[in-house]
């Protein structure tokens, strides 16, 4: 198999790497930071040995997205499973004082992630085959104070992949949604939860476990499908008066 790794310097990503290498899959990991890329490959190449490959790219550059898998399948010889994993939280009273670091935001979390998600459909539908994962996040689930800007970033891209996924449905491509909660990544760094926060190793196993079955939405750590079914139950009078 072969696989592209999207936003493959956060510890998501390569973990995921690491989970396919163990099964001798290729893999082409792609990030904004190349040097940092190719340090993380030649890890990966040394411990599972087997076909780890870099490439360049940019969330925000929508422009070069459909060049870029061009480039991709040449490299890797097709692509069968494609994650698009690169994200950015953000800061969100910085994001209300300056709307440009709030388009940010929304630019690398929605604008970014569907326009390379659109370039991965339009080669796998004519291919006939593949699959699409892409990271959203419960915070899509429901507009909250605390990140409305990346909220609402997630949650579109979630709306757009059910979109996506009803398309491709027919062309022997699936789309898989990850929602995914509290992650042992840099995101999470110092925060304070009584919600356990899973492992990298952990969820790069589960989304690789889900997409293999052919999952459409995979919520991760399971829990918080019910979680947020809570939140979602609660009326908005209340709702919004919660400092959450």
């Amino acid at each position: 198999m072969n696989v592209l790794i999207l936003g493959a310097t956060s510890r998501i990503a390569q973990s995921i790497a690491a989970e396919h290498a163990k099964d001798g899959d290729s893999v082409l990991l792609a990030a904004r930071d190349r040097e940092e890329v190719k340090t993380i490959a030649s890890d990966i190449q040394v411990r599972h040995s087997t076909r780890v490959l870099v490439g360049d790219f940019e969330a925000t550059d929508v422009d070069s997205h459909p060049g870029f898998i061009t480039d991709a399948v040449e490299a890797l010889g097709s692509i069968d499973t494609a994650y698009v994993v690169f994200g950015a939280m953000g800061d969100q009273e910085g994001s209300q004082q300056d709307f440009s670091a709030a388009r940010t935001v929304l630019d690398v979390n929605f604008t970014g992630a569907v326009s390379i998600s659109e370039a991965l459909a339009t080669y796998m539908e004519e291919r006939g085959e593949g699959a699409i994962v892409g990271i959203s996040s419960v915070a899509g689930d429901r507009g909250r104070q605390s990140n409305y800007f990346y909220g609402a970033a997630k949650g579109g891209y979630s709306l757009y992949l059910q979109g996506l996924r009803g398309r491709l449905a027919r062309s022997g491509v699936h789309v898989m949604t990850a929602k995914l909660g509290f992650i042992d990544t840099p995101m999470t760094y110092g925060m304070k939860t009584k919600i356990p926060i899973a492992s990298p190793e952990a969820t790069a196993k589960a989304l690789k476990n889900a997409a293999t079955k052919g999952k459409n939405t995979l919520y991760y750590p399971w829990f918080w499908r019910f979680v947020m079914y809570l939140i979602k139950a609660i009326p908005e009078r209340m709702f919004k008066k919660m400092k959450i």
